[in-house]
């Protein structure tokens, strides 16, 4: 959600020179919501090349929105520990409290593994609160269900088994909504990426190599 594209470091480390690597990075101060922000990733799309699309997180709506466009050459879409809607539709109704959690006061313990908390907490520190506040809302109203129904590419999800803030069930929407999509579970955190990037890196390699020339 911190959109600085810092915390991707470990697993563009692990990929190596194996592929070219862009990251799209959001400016922190910037209150839009998905359709705004997917303006930013949409620019990032080479439009004479081959390309996956990569989204984590608070991102996934916004590949998920790309993919069923399917703009340029686009081969395949990697999903790591996202969502397609709300992913806790019981929070909903909170929407309007947004502006009143102090989102960067809460203790990063629950959420974040101790190796990259202090990474964690740099990467947040360069998102305004007033953006924070207008992702969390985007978040509480997503819906791109019928977007990935549409998608016409393959794609892998990379389900993390210990997220303690996407839960199993938004996986399990993107496999009912597109059957043939590959889920990849890790013992790992919500961070998969940066908690275990060497074995992420590896499964995102491999479905790009098996579907990056199609």
């Amino acid at each position: 959600m911190d959109g600085t594209g810092e915390l991707f470091d470990p697993f563009i480390a692990a990929l190596g020179d194996q592929f070219e690597v862009r990251v799209v990075r959001y400016p922190g101060d910037h209150r839009g919501g998905y359709a705004e922000l997917e303006a930013f990733a949409r620019a990032a799309i080479p439009p004479e090349r081959p390309y996956v699309l990569l989204g984590e997180s608070f991102s996934g709506p916004i590949a998920i929105s790309l993919a069923a466009a399917a703009p340029g050459q686009l081969r395949a879409l990697v999903l790591c520990c996202t969502f397609a809607r709300n992913p806790r539709p019981g929070l909903a109704a909170l929407a309007p409290l947004v502006g009143a959690v102090p989102f960067k006061a809460l203790p990063a313990a629950w959420l974040v593994a101790a190796p990259i908390r202090a990474a964690f907490r740099q990467a947040l520190g360069q998102l305004t609160t007033p953006a924070l506040h207008a992702r969390m809302r985007a978040v509480l109203a997503v819906d791109v269900c019928d977007r990935l129904a549409a998608c016409d590419v393959p794609i892998l999800y990379l389900r993390a088994t210990r997220d303690r803030l996407v839960p199993r069930a938004a996986a399990a929407l993107v496999a009912q909504l597109k059957p043939a999509t590959t889920v990849i579970d890790f013992d790992a955190p919500h961070f998969l990426l940066q908690t275990a990037p060497e074995q992420a890196a590896h499964e995102v390699a491999a479905f790009v190599r098996l579907n990056g020339r199609r």
